[in-house]
């Protein structure tokens, strides 16, 4: 793939609730995974930027959605919410889980919904929710199996096959491919996705 066009991605603005976010026009692609899943290493590699999103050693620091964009501001990346995490309040989950709803329902120029998964911990129950929403909405999603170097490439490969039967049968539009930010595999596979997804709106 020639250079990448993600490294341009810059942090736009963060949103508490959806009347916060840039105006619902061009195209968006939102990040959405459990709180450990490796979303912002997975962001920040695709965007080859160490910084873009901000990584913790505690999961659930992302509480706000996040938005990157890209060129004129016409096509964005969103950084939603980690969901799962114990330790998040009560209130703030409820809140999160109806924003995060709502966005995924409402958000017209919302064109592709990358859902983060622990390769080794795959299609956990929210995930299932998530990709049944999709199917459902008609919103096309793709799957990052992160930490895919924590298998060996048998247990990977066995894995990926395992997901894409699971989804062929709730979820058939979904898409799923294995990842690694710290190995850096999958990544062009993973640009090429957004880039479908995005080009209309940046050519």
């Amino acid at each position: 793939m020639p250079a990448n066009p993600f490294r341009q991605a810059r942090f736009a603005t963060s949103a508490h609730r959806l009347d916060q976010l840039p105006a619902d026009t061009g195209a968006e692609v939102a990040f959405a995974g459990r709180s450990n899943a490796g979303k912002s290493s997975a962001l920040n590699a695709i965007c080859d930027q160490q910084g873009l999103a901000r990584t913790s050693r505690t999961p659930g620091r992302t509480q706000l959605l996040n938005v990157f964009a890209l060129g004129d501001g016409s096509a964005r990346l969103i950084d939603l919410p980690g969901y799962g995490y114990a330790k998040v309040p009560v209130a703030m989950r409820e809140h999160w889980r109806g924003v995060i709803d709502a966005y995924l329902r409402t958000r017209a120029s919302l064109c592709g919904l990358v859902l983060v998964m622990d390769a080794r911990h795959p299609l956990k129950e929210f995930d299932r929710q998530m990709l049944e929403f999709g199917a459902a909405s008609g919103r096309a999603c793709h799957c990052l199996l992160t930490k895919a170097d924590k298998l060996s490439r048998g247990e990977a490969a066995r894995t990926l096959q395992a997901v894409r039967k699971e989804l062929a049968g709730f979820a058939p539009g979904a898409s799923a491919q294995l990842f690694s930010a710290q190995a850096g595999s999958g990544l062009d596979e993973a640009r090429t996705r957004l880039l479908d997804w995005l080009e209309p709106v940046r050519a």
